[in-house]
């Protein structure tokens, strides 16, 4: 366990500053840096699901409608919004590691049997306080884009914030558990093996492709 662990801990050091070079420079290198991740996917997405045809074609056009909804948040709102978009996943998906891993507990389904409802809590827990803590500190710096339009829309809307922060962190861990009961059909452990420790890339953002369409239509539908 430790061993994967460290693994884990290596590869994610090198994949996260590479992500934010690509995001945060965006224009063509952003448009690059999505088509390779979508193209990486597909393909672990085909692979996983070669016995179930009636699955391939709607799970590519479901990767190709996030990979652009990703672009149009990323063009319409700036890097720092779409960086706050991906942390709910990302933190979504750590403190489900890290609580499940320390506390254990009951097991939550039998799709994916290493979730348990502890992890479930942690989750939202560590989602919530990280992304409280990115708004916090990036709000206050010439980073955020769009400055005034989104600070009128965290400060007179308090609980609607936070309410879709909890909203996303559970929309990822539904994503994740959509995502394990295709590679229980499929009989696998991971959707590929392109990064040590953690699996296929599509093992990483599957929580990401299910919270960027929803926080496009919140964003979009709800609060515009």
């Amino acid at each position: 366990m430790k061993k994967e662990f460290t693994k884990r801990l290596l590869s994610t050091l090198i994949i996260v500053p590479i992500s934010l070079f690509f995001i945060i420079k965006g224009s063509i290198f952003f448009i690059f840096f999505l088509g390779v991740i979508f193209l990486i996917t597909s393909y672990e997405w085909l692979n996983m699901t070669k016995k179930f045809k009636v699955f391939k074609i709607f799970g590519i056009c479901f990767l190709f409608l996030s990979f652009f909804l990703a672009y149009q948040l990323h063009k319409t709102h700036g890097f720092n919004f779409f960086l706050f978009i991906i942390l709910i996943s990302v933190s979504t998906d750590i403190g489900g590691y890290i609580f499940g891993k320390s506390f254990k507990g009951p097991k939550l389904t039998k799709i994916s049997p290493n979730k348990t409802y502890t992890g479930v809590l942690g989750s939202f827990i560590i989602s919530l306080v990280s992304c409280l803590f990115y708004l916090k500190y990036s709000l206050n710096t010439i980073l955020w884009e769009n400055f005034n339009q989104y600070k009128n829309i965290f400060d007179e809307y308090n609980l609607f914030l936070l309410i879709t922060i909890m909203l996303l962190s559970l929309i990822s861990q539904l994503g994740d558990l959509t995502i394990s009961y295709f590679k229980r059909l499929a009989k696998i452990k991971n959707t590929g093996n392109i990064i040590p420790g953690h699996g296929g890339l599509l093992d990483r953002i599957d929580g990401i492709i299910f919270t960027i369409p929803s926080s496009y239509i919140i964003l979009n539908f709800i609060i515009y």
